[in-house]
């Protein structure tokens, strides 16, 4: 497989990557339904930025030192199942607080966005899976000798995939319809993701309690 042909299929697989369910799609959908679509474009930046981390990190070996350090691992994997059982208590928490109003997405301040924004990265890199995937991606599809300029390719172009993706969703769920809707059922909306997001943290910090046994 050719350089160019293996950063073909790298791309196409990170892109499958992306566009799956999971917490980051989540978060970008309640940001983007809950605030508004400023918020919710915020939140793709910052999920572009954590995925191109990752790759970043990937790249340089990090998942093979993992690897390699069981206790390094199992501690990422319950430091981030954490982060997901804060993330569902605060959305539990304020279910019933009072919705942004409806023109909220002409008026979202700079420290709102940057909220939105530092929230989504945190919550990208926090998810280990994220690691894992994108570590055996490159492991089944980089040829043998990676040529440099693959180190400096790939990073960015994930995150021109993840934010455009993201603000894909930001866009058609900040939108009128969707947003009403959430609006009329929002303290149930939010528990239900809140429910989802303990019950992924927390199988995540039993796998790991369950590993280290």
């Amino acid at each position: 497989m050719t350089p160019v042909l293996a950063l073909f299929s790298i791309l196409s697989a990170l892109a499958l990557g992306a566009i799956s369910p999971g917490p980051s799609f989540l978060f970008v959908t309640r940001t983007s339904v809950a605030l508004s679509r400023r918020d919710g474009i915020a939140a793709a930046v910052g999920m572009g930025l954590g995925a191109a981390l990752v790759c970043a990190l990937a790249l340089v070996g990090l998942r093979a030192v993992i690897s390699q350090a069981e206790w390094a691992y199992l501690t990422f994997k319950i430091l981030g199942g954490a982060y997901l059982c804060y993330l569902a208590w605060r959305l539990w928490r304020g279910a019933a607080a009072p919705a942004a109003p409806e023109g909220a997405a002409a008026v979202s301040s700079r420290s709102g966005l940057a909220r939105s924004f530092w929230l989504a990265l945190a919550t990208q890199l926090s998810n280990p899976k994220t690691l894992v995937v994108i570590g055996g991606i490159f492991a089944a599809l980089l040829p043998p000798k990676v040529p440099g300029w693959m180190y400096v390719a790939i990073p960015p172009v994930q995150f021109v995939i993840e934010t455009c993706w993201y603000t894909f969703v930001a866009v058609v769920m900040s939108s009128a319809a969707p947003r009403s809707a959430y609006l009329r059922a929002r303290a149930w909306i939010d528990r239900a993701a809140g429910c989802v997001l303990g019950i992924l943290g927390l199988r995540l910090i039993v796998e790991s309690v369950q590993e280290a046994a």
